[in-house]
């Protein structure tokens, strides 16, 4: 036995924690491999009991450690940063192990503590019952009331896991309320929708090697939104439609939903959105005249980002950008003009006569193709329904790839053809 672990006084908790300590060590270098399947399930689950048992007892004495302030004579600012230190947990850790020693402290929650002691809970689902029992609204719930939901949860931890036992405990109040269950789950949501808002979060990096990063925190129900129209997107049948025979035979993997994201930002109404200083929320786009017409001439953006040419011409038919032309000297020669999208009226002519996308063998339906102009917008093409035709968005990028070459068929339909 080391000195670390040797009982420094007769108390029967310094004495048990010595035993445990000299038990392991008898075991420390014992092989496992000669339990057969029966003993190492058996052995498996018991320290599983075990440890739940043990970490009552570390909750317990973590409690008493709070309340004589251990740590204080080191000059630590509370005992749980003391325990963080000297065992190197972290501090959120340490502190959530406290706040729940001092909850099963509390003579409310003695049935949670017994059963963690008999090993019938484990630590996490200790956690799950002691937070459901004080999310009971008290103008709603009496002492008994709360005890009986606390016998309730601890009988449903016999057959669920902590994840399982935590939804079962939003709905607690159904159980032991059902009067007062719809108003205090109206309550509920409109709480954590708030909470939700005021949590919002989105980050991004760019890496300076044309990939931005990014991390959001969003309410449930706006990323159920989200999801949504970005399945949408993502969705086989969508997936076979834009990118022909073979794509979107799985299921939308990450890739896939990102892929989503981008064609779902570039498609969002421009026009929906709030002014900026006195102009729509729209990104220029500023390139020499050489790359507006065919050049590879890089572009950039007014946000400072620089896109090739090909993708430059691509966004300016349809995305919320505007090109800014600029002659050899810099100077612009044209920025925009009046009206570059196609108006809604248009768009709905267009359905009527195209039916679809105007692609050859395409099927792609009216709703979800985009507007082009048949002589560019950039090279001086009008935004008129004569100069206008529907194509769906694979067979827009293409028309607007310098690796194809576009041919017009008697009946109106276009065929691309890939440059020798």
């Amino acid at each position: 036995m080391t000195a670390a672990f040797a009982p420094r006084s007769g108390h029967p908790v310094a004495r048990a924690v010595a035993c445990v300590h000299e038990a392991l060590n008898v075991v420390a270098d014992a092989p496992v491999w000669s339990l057969d399947a029966a003993e190492a399930g058996a052995a498996l689950l018991d320290l599983t009991t075990e440890i739940a048992r043990l970490q009552e007892l570390r909750l317990r004495v973590a409690a008493h450690a709070h309340t004589v302030e251990v740590g204080a004579a080191v000059g630590a600012t509370s005992t749980a940063n003391w325990w963080a230190h000297e065992a190197r947990l972290t501090r959120p850790e340490a502190h959530r192990l406290i706040r729940l020693a001092r909850a099963l402290d509390i003579p409310r929650h003695d049935p949670v503590r017994d059963a963690l002691a008999a090993g019938r809970v484990n630590l996490d689902q200790a956690q799950v019952v002691v937070d459901a029992v004080d999310d009971l609204p008290a103008e709603h719930v009496d002492e008994d009331t709360r005890l009986q939901a606390e016998e309730f949860l601890l009988g449903q931890a016999r057959h669920h896991d902590a994840i399982a036992l935590r939804r079962l405990g939003k709905r607690l109040i159904e159980v032991i309320a059902p009067e007062h269950a719809d108003a205090v789950e109206a309550a509920r949501l409109e709480r954590e929708e708030a909470a939700a808002r005021a949590a919002a979060r989105l980050t991004m990096s760019d890496d300076g090697h044309g990939k931005t990063h990014g991390r959001f925190t969003i309410p449930t129900h706006h990323a159920a939104m989200l999801r949504t129209a970005l399945l949408a997107i993502a969705a086989p049948k969508h997936q076979h439609a834009v990118n022909g025979a073979g794509a979107g035979k799985r299921r939308p993997g990450p890739e896939r939903m990102g892929q989503a994201f981008c064609e779902y930002v570039e498609s969002y109404p421009v026009d929906r959105l709030p002014d900026a200083g006195g102009v729509a929320a729209t990104i220029v786009v500023t390139m020499p005249l050489d790359s507006l017409l065919g050049g590879l001439r890089a572009a950039h953006l007014s946000t400072g980002e620089t896109i090739s040419a090909s993708e430059a011409r691509r966004l300016a038919c349809q995305a919320g950008i505007v090109p800014a032309v600029l002659d050899g000297a810099g100077q612009p020669l044209d920025v925009g003009r009046t009206r570059r999208l196609f108006t809604k009226a248009q768009r709905v002519a267009m359905a009527l006569r195209d039916g679809g996308c105007t692609a050859e063998g395409c099927d792609w339906p009216p709703g979800l193709c985009h507007g082009h102009h048949n002589v560019p917008w950039h090279l001086g093409g009008d935004t008129s329904l004569a100069n206008g035709r529907l194509l769906c968005p694979r067979h827009h990028a293409r028309a607007h790839d310098p690796a194809y070459e576009t041919r017009t068929l008697s009946d109106g339909k276009v065929v691309f053809h890939r440059r020798c």
